[in-house]
């Protein structure tokens, strides 16, 4: 079978048939709904998401308008739109089962949400400039360090697209896979890639809706991409990411 073959059997429903014993039906306890603070983090209160006054629109029209787009102007983005970019897309509703799932903005393979949100915040009005990162549970964000070269780094670890780090913003959604293996053994990397989809695409009705620019991107150096967030590239990794800012045009 060549390397093609195996790749599309991943896609398909039935590329897996033997019997699974995953830790959900061995009784081991769910693992936790999101990452943990780390000790002594500094925690920012996000405005709420339904304060940010949005003129009336027409939903055909944000499906029929949205776009990549990757020229960005120079101006920062205001903390309300952020906040708002944020429940859209991993905002949590409710939590269920006991406490071992969420309902969200999007919806998720056995409501698992395997993704974490981190923001590099280059421009944006209220925040220092550096590495964020949002805690759905509570709508909060978490500021992990200062660094004013972000930018730069992002471009880098993006494989020099110097449009990552023309953002005001650039949302990196790190996979945390365990959290889905723990119910789907597997068969929670397709659902896991399935997921990240759900996430970029209500970003960019999002950005739609509040007239900003975004661009899904894939292509990323990964060692250097986890290192600058700062996750271990094994029980975390970075998976999607997408810039985010005022439109040049």
């Amino acid at each position: 079978m060549s390397t093609i073959e195996e790749g599309r059997r991943w896609l398909k429903a039935n590329f897996w048939t033997k019997p699974m014993e995953t830790d959900q039906k061995r009784g081991i306890p769910a693992p936790p709904l999101q990452q943990p603070v780390p000790e002594g983090a500094e925690l920012l209160d996000l405005p709420a998401p339904g304060a940010l006054e949005l003129a009336p629109q027409d939903l055909f029209q944000i499906f029929a308008n949205r776009r990549s787009r990757r020229r960005f102007a120079p101006s920062s983005l205001a903390l309300p739109e952020i906040s708002f970019l944020l429940w859209a897309t991993q905002g949590v509703q409710r939590v269920i089962r006991d406490g071992i799932a969420t309902l969200r903005t999007v919806p998720s393979a056995g409501a698992r949400h395997p993704l974490e949100t981190y923001l590099s915040v280059h421009r944006v009005q209220g925040l220092t400039s550096g590495l964020y990162r949002y805690l759905p549970l509570v709508h909060k964000l978490c500021f992990l360090r200062r660094d004013e070269t972000l930018p730069q780094k992002m471009t880098e670890a993006a494989l020099g697209q110097t449009f990552v780090g023309e953002a005001a913003v650039v949302f990196v959604w790190t996979a945390v896979p365990y959290r889905t293996e723990w119910r789907y053994h597997v068969l929670s990397h397709k659902v896991i890639a399935i997921d990240a989809g759900h996430v970029c695409q209500n970003l960019y009705l999002a950005c739609e809706a509040l007239g900003l620019a975004t661009c899904a991107v894939a292509a990323y150096d990964q060692t250097k991409m986890d290192e600058l967030l700062g996750v271990d590239g094994e029980e975390e990794f970075t998976l999607y990411l997408a810039p985010v800012g005022r439109r040049a045009d």
